[in-house]
C-alpha cells in the first residue's frame, strides 16, 4: 500500500517524479514504451537538427518543493547550458563592429548567463524576462529620453488632426513620462500607434479636402437629362432639359446630344412652380441676362418625373447657395421587424426609397439624405454588427460614410441615427432612453426606444416603438402608446411640464405599432383579393389605428401620409406573394389578418416646413414576415442664429399675447395660471391667477387679462420668425399641468394676429385656449429660405404669356408652399391642427400695416376673420390614379368642437347649434396634392391672393394631417372630468 501524504498525495508520486519527467523527455514524448505500432518519426526528427540542442517546449507549471527539486534542477541544467552556447554560437556569425563596446559586453553578458535565468523564470511560470529588461532598459538608455521628448509633439499633431478634438469628448491623452517605470517595448508600442494614427488621421483629412472619404469619391450626382414638351402658340415642341447639379446649370436644348451653350445658372433660376390641374406640368421661371424674368411651361412624362426634377433643382440650389447653414435638410425614416431573422445581402432598396406606395423616381437615386433614422424591432444583430451593415449599404449608394449619432437598443428593439460627416458639429445634445411595456411594464419584449439631439436650433426627436400584438388587444396598445408618452425622457430637459409631443420642433414615430384591420376573420379571402386588386381603401376604413386616431384616442395631432401600399403583415417568408394570416397552436388556430402594422407618423410646430416624399414599403426584402416601411421627408431647420447688430444700440423687441381665454375640460376648483417656454426667452414668464367661470357642460372658462408681455433675447426679425412659443396652463395650488399647447412667432409676422390652440397632456386633449399675438422686431428683412424655391400654383389664372412676363418672381398669383403649414382653416370652428390663426393677406405691405396697427390699442377688439368657404381638396397624383374621398357618416359630422363663447362670462345660446357643411374629409396630408378639374357649369372666381386665414376657390385649405382617412372633424368639449381621481379614465387604464 502507498502511505499518504498531508495533502492526500501519495509519497511514491514524489519519488516517480523525476523519471516521468525525463521520460517525457526523451524521444517518446512521455510514453514508458513504445508504441505496439510504432510511428515512424524518427526521420521527420532527423531532418530537424536546430532542435537536437533545444529542449522541449513545456507548459507552465508549478513543482512542489521536496526531493523533486535535486532532479529538475539537474535536468533544466543542462538545457539552459545548451541554450546558452547556442545563442552565444550565433553571436559569432554576427557582425558587432557597428555597436559600441559597451553596448557589447552587455549582450555577450547577458546571453552567457542572464537568459538561462530568464529561462527558469519561464519554466517556473514567470513570463516578465528580468534578463532581458534590464539588457534592454541599458542600451536603450538614450532612446527613453528621446521618447519622452519625442512624443508628446506627435499627440500635438494627432489632436490637432483629429475630427473629434479632445476638449468636451473625454479625458485628454496620458502623457508617458521618462520616469513612468514601463518597459521600453512598451513605449515602442505606444510611439508606433501615435504613428501609424497620425498618418492616418493626414490620409483621411486630404481626402476630405479634396472630396475623398476613405479612399472613395464623396457623392457626386452626375447630369440628369429630362425629355419635355413646351407648348407654344398650340404648337407642342419636344425638348430636353439636362440637369447638372455639381455644374450649377440647366441646360434646355432641343436635341438631346445637343450643345450646352444655352443654359440658365443657379442664381439665374427663381422659382419653380407646380401646376395643381396637369400633374406633370411645371413652370420655371427664370432671370435674362437683361434682367427680364420669364415664365416657361414644361410638361413632363409624368408626376414622378417632375417630381424627380424639383429635387434635382432644389439640391442644385441648396449646394450653390453660398449659406454657411442649411435651412432646410431631408430625413430618411425606416421601421422594420426582422422577425428575428438576419438581413438579406441586398437591403439598398429600403435606403432608396423603392418597392410599393409613393416612391421617389430613378433621377433622384443618388441624392443622399442628410440623416438616416433606422429603427428595427425583433433584431437578433448585435448593435456594432447592424451599424456596420447599415453604414455599409449606404456606403455602396451615396459613396458617403456616414457618421453614427446614436445607437439604442432595448432587448430586441433598436434605433439607429446616422449623418453625414458634414453635419458632425451641427449636431449636439444627444440623449436616448427607453421605455418597457411588456408583462405588467417589467419586460423589454415590447417598448419603446428614443433619441433626440439638436440640428443648429431645431430639436428633433424619434421614436421606435413595438407594441403590444395581437387583434383583439387594440386597448392596450393604446396604453402602451401613453405610457410611453409619460415615461420616455428625450429633449430639453428644461421642459419638464411638456411631454415628448411638445418638445421637438420634428417629432417622428416609427415601428410595429400591431395595428390590425379590424375585420372578422372568414373575412380573410376577402381581403387577400382586395389586396390583389390594390383597392386598399375598404380595408384601410376598418385600420384599428385609423379608426382609434379618429376618436383622438392615440397620437392626437400626428401626421401621417397617405397609405397606398399593400398590407406589410403578415406574410410567408421568402416570399411576397401569399400572407400567411393562419398559425397553428395548441390553443388552436390563430389568424394575423394582413395589416398595417408597420407605421410612420410626425408631428412638428405650427407654420414649420415639412414635406413627405416618399411613404411605401419594399417588395424585395422577403427574410422576415414583415415588409420593410420607408418614409422621406424635408423639413425646415434654424440656424444658431448670431445677431449682426450692435447689441448696446439694437432696438428692444417684445411678444405681446393679449385677451387669452382657456377651456378646460375639468371640475377642479383651483385657480390657474398660464407658463410661455421658449429657447428665444430669457426666462420663462408666468402670468397672474385667471377668473374662472363654471359652465352647464362641465368645462370652466378661464380669463387671463389684458396683455402679456415677453423679452426676446435677440430682437432680429430673420431669428424671432423662426420661433415658438410654448404655453402651459397649470394650477395654482399643485403646479400641475392641465394643458399645453405651441403658439408660432411666424403668425404675427406683419401685424395683430388672433390664434386658437388645442391644449393637450400626455396625449388627451384637455380644451382650447384662444387669444392674441403681436411681434415687434427690428427693423430688417428675413432672407428667402431655400424650401420657398418650390411653389404650388393653379392653372385658373388668365394672365396673358406678355403679362406673365413682367411679373416677378415674388409676385405669382396663388402660390401656396404646401410643405410650410401658414394657412389653417377653420370650418364650424373646428382646429384642423391643433392651432389656427387669423392671417392677414400677404400682398399688404409692412408699412402700411404698421400705420393701421399703431391705430389700435393693444387691448382692442381687433378684427375677426372672415367666414371661410370649403374648397375641394385634391388627390395626389403620384399614386398613379386619383380617388374620390369617402363622404363622411354621421358620426363624423356631429360632436364638433364648440367655439369659445364671444363674451366673457355670457350664457351659451339655448337650443342645438345649428349644424354646418362639412367639407368633404381628404385621406391625405397637404403634399403635393393635385386639383382636379372643376365639374361643369361651376361658377368659377377670379384669381385673388387669399390671406392666411381664408380659403378660396384658387386656393385648398389646409387639411388635417393628423386626422386618418375618413376620419371626423374633432370631437366637442364633452363633460369629462380628468382630474376628479387620481385614477385614469376606465378607457385608460
Amino acid at each position: 500500500m502507498w502511505s499518504q501524504s498531508s495533502e492526500g498525495v501519495p509519497i511514491r508520486f514524489f519519488s516517480m517524479l523525476p523519471e516521468l519527467v525525463e521520460a517525457y523527455q526523451n524521444p517518446n514524448m512521455g510514453l514508458i514504451t513504445h508504441l505496439q505500432y510504432a510511428v515512424q518519426r524518427e526521420e521527420e526528427l532527423e531532418e530537424e537538427p536546430e532542435n537536437k540542442d533545444l529542449p522541449p517546449q513545456l507548459p507552465p507549471r508549478n513543482f512542489p518543493a521536496g526531493e523533486v527539486k535535486d532532479g529538475v534542477a539537474k535536468s533544466c541544467e543542462q538545457g539552459h547550458k545548451g541554450l546558452s552556447e547556442t545563442f552565444l554560437m550565433r553571436l559569432q556569425h554576427v557582425d558587432m563592429s557597428t555597436i559600441a563596446e559597451e553596448q557589447q559586453a552587455l549582450i555577450l553578458d547577458y546571453f552567457r548567463t542572464s537568459v538561462c535565468l530568464d529561462a527558469e523564470q519561464v519554466q517556473n511560470g514567470n513570463h516578465s524576462l528580468p534578463g532581458l529588461k534590464k539588457l534592454t532598459t541599458a542600451i536603450c538608455k538614450n532612446l527613453n529620453g528621446e521618447i519622452s521628448r519625442v512624443l508628446p509633439a506627435l499627440e500635438v499633431c494627432q489632436r490637432a488632426l483629429d475630427q473629434q478634438p479632445w476638449p468636451g469628448t473625454g479625458p485628454p491623452p496620458r502623457q508617458i513620462e521618462a520616469d513612468s517605470g514601463q518597459s521600453v517595448s512598451v513605449r515602442l508600442e505606444h510611439l508606433n500607434k501615435v504613428l501609424y494614427s497620425l498618418e492616418e488621421k493626414a490620409k483621411n483629412a486630404a481626402f476630405d479636402s479634396v472630396g475623398y472619404e476613405r479612399g472613395q469619391r464623396k457623392s457626386l450626382i452626375p447630369p440628369v437629362v429630362f425629355e419635355v414638351k413646351q407648348e407654344s402658340l398650340g404648337i407642342s415642341t419636344k425638348m430636353f432639359m439636362k440637369v447638372d447639379v455639381e455644374g450649377g446649370k440647366l441646360h434646355i436644348t432641343k436635341l438631346k446630344d445637343g450643345p450646352d451653350d444655352k443654359y440658365f445658372a443657379h442664381d439665374k433660376i427663381r422659382q419653380l412652380v407646380k401646376s395643381q390641374k396637369m400633374h406633370a406640368k411645371l413652370v420655371i421661371v427664370v432671370e435674362t441676362e437683361k434682367e427680364k424674368i420669364l415664365r416657361r411651361e414644361f410638361v413632363f412624362d409624368n408626376a414622378k418625373k417632375r417630381e424627380g426634377f424639383c429635387q434635382l433643382l432644389q439640391q442644385m440650389k441648396n449646394k450653390h447657395s453660398g449659406k454657411p447653414e442649411p435651412d432646410m435638410i431631408t430625413v430618411f425614416v425606416g421601421t422594420w421587424n426582422m422577425g428575428n431573422a438576419g438581413p438579406p445581402h441586398g437591403t439598398s432598396s429600403w435606403f432608396q426609397c423603392k418597392g410599393q406606395g409613393r416612391t421617389q423616381d430613378d433621377t433622384a437615386d443618388l441624392i443622399p439624405h442628410d440623416i438616416y433614422v433606422v429603427g428595427t424591432q425583433e433584431d437578433p444583430l448585435g448593435e456594432k454588427e447592424w451599424a456596420d451593415a447599415v453604414k455599409s449599404v449606404l456606403r455602396s449608394v451615396t459613396d458617403i460614410h456616414f457618421k453614427q449619432v446614436a445607437v439604442h437598443t432595448l432587448w430586441n428593439i433598436r434605433i439607429l441615427v446616422l449623418a453625414k460627416p458634414e453635419h458632425e458639429n451641427r449636431i449636439s445634445h444627444v440623449c436616448s432612453d427607453s421605455v418597457k411595456t411588456g408583462i405588467a411594464n417589467t419586460l423589454g419584449n415590447k417598448g419603446a426606444v428614443g433619441v433626440s439631439f439638436m440640428f443648429n436650433g431645431t430639436a428633433f426627436g424619434f421614436v421606435n416603438s413595438h407594441l403590444t400584438s395581437g387583434s383583439e388587444k387594440k386597448l392596450r396598445r393604446n396604453q402602451n402608446y401613453l405610457n410611453i408618452l409619460r415615461f420616455l425622457n428625450l429633449g430639453d430637459k428644461k421642459l419638464n411640464p411638456f411631454d415628448i409631443t411638445h418638445r421637438f420642433t420634428h417629432l417622428f414615430w416609427l415601428g410595429d405599432l400591431n395595428y390590425r384591420v379590424d375585420l372578422p376573420n372568414t373575412e380573410a379571402e376577402f381581403m387577400v383579393s382586395r389586396i390583389r386588386q390594390q383597392n386598399y381603401q375598404d380595408l384601410l376604413a376598418r385600420d384599428q389605428l385609423s379608426m382609434e386616431r379618429t376618436e383622438q384616442r392615440v397620437f392626437l395631432h400626428f401626421a401621417e401620409e397617405e397609405i397606398t401600399f399593400a398590407p406589410t403583415y403578415r406574410f410567408e417568408r421568402y416570399t411576397r406573394d401569399k400572407y400567411a394570416y393562419t398559425k397553428a397552436k395548441a390553443t388552436g388556430t390563430k389568424y394575423n389578418l394582413p395589416s398595417w402594422c408597420d407605421r410612420i407618423l410626425w408631428k412638428s410646430y405650427p407654420l414649420v416646413h415639412v414635406v413627405c416624399q416618399a411613404y411605401g414599403c419594399t417588395n424585395d426584402i422577403m427574410t422576415s414576415d414583415h415588409s420593410p416601411v420607408f418614409a422621406s421627408f424635408e423639413v425646415g431647420v434654424a440656424s444658431q442664429f448670431v445677431s449682426k447688430r450692435d447689441p448696446n444700440n439694437a432696438p428692444q423687441g417684445g411678444i405681446q399675447i393679449m385677451n387669452c381665454k382657456a377651456t378646460l375640460l375639468t371640475k377642479s376648483k383651483t385657480k390657474f395660471f398660464i407658463e410661455y417656454h421658449s429657447s428665444c426667452l430669457e426666462k420663462t414668464v408666468r402670468t397672474c391667477e385667471g377668473e374662472n367661470t363654471e359652465h352647464l357642460d362641465g368645462s370652466i372658462k378661464v380669463w387671463f387679462g389684458n396683455q402679456v408681455q415677453l423679452t426676446p433675447i435677440i430682437s432680429d426679425a430673420e431669428y424671432l420668425l423662426d420661433q415658438h412659443i410654448l404655453i402651459c396652463v397649470k394650477s395654482t395650488d399643485s403646479d400641475e399641468s392641465y394643458g399645453e399647447g405651441c403658439v408660432a412667432l411666424r403668425a404675427a409676422q406683419l401685424c395683430y394676429t388672433e390664434f386658437q390652440v388645442a391644449l393637450t397632456h400626455h396625449g388627451e386633449n384637455t380644451g382650447v385656449l384662444t387669444g392674441g399675438i403681436q411681434l415687434h422686431t427690428s427693423e430688417g428683412k428675413p432672407t428667402e429660405k431655400l424650401y420657398d424655391f418650390i411653389k404650388v400654383e393653379k392653372d385658373d389664372t388668365k394672365g396673358k404669356s406678355g403679362e406673365a412676363n413682367k411679373t416677378s418672381a415674388g409676385q405669382v398669383h396663388d402660390v401656396s408652399n404646401p410643405g410650410c403649414m401658414e394657412v389653417s382653416h377653420r370650418n364650424n370652428n373646428v382646429i384642423a391642427k391643433g392651432w389656427s390663426y387669423s392671417l392677414p393677406p400677404k400682398t399688404l405691405p409692412i408699412a402700411a400695416q404698421a400705420g393701421k396697427d399703431s391705430k389700435k390699442s393693444p387691448t382692442g377688439k381687433p378684427p375677426k376673420p372672415a367666414c371661410v368657404e370649403a374648397s375641394k381638396m385634391f388627390d395626389n397624383p403620384l399614386y398613379g390614379s386619383t380617388r374620390t374621398a369617402p363622404s363622411p357618416g354621421k358620426d363624423q359630422e356631429k360632436n364638433h368642437l364648440l367655439p369659445p363663447e364671444p363674451t366673457f362670462g355670457s350664457k351659451p345660446p339655448e337650443g342645438p347649434p345649428v349644424p354646418t357643411p362639412v367639407p368633404t374629409p381628404r385621406n391625405r396630408s397637404f403634399t403635393y396634392s393635385e386639383s382636379k378639374p372643376p365639374a361643369a357649369g361651376a361658377q368659377q372666381k377670379k384669381p385673388v391672393v387669399p390671406s392666411r386665414s381664408q380659403g378660396s376657390a384658387s386656393r385648398p385649405p389646409l387639411p388635417a394631417k393628423a386626422r386618418p382617412p375618413g376620419s371626423p372633424e374633432p370631437q366637442s368639449l364633452k363633460a369629462k372630468d380628468h382630474r376628479d381621481s387620481s385614477e385614469l379614465p376606465s378607457g385608460r387604464r
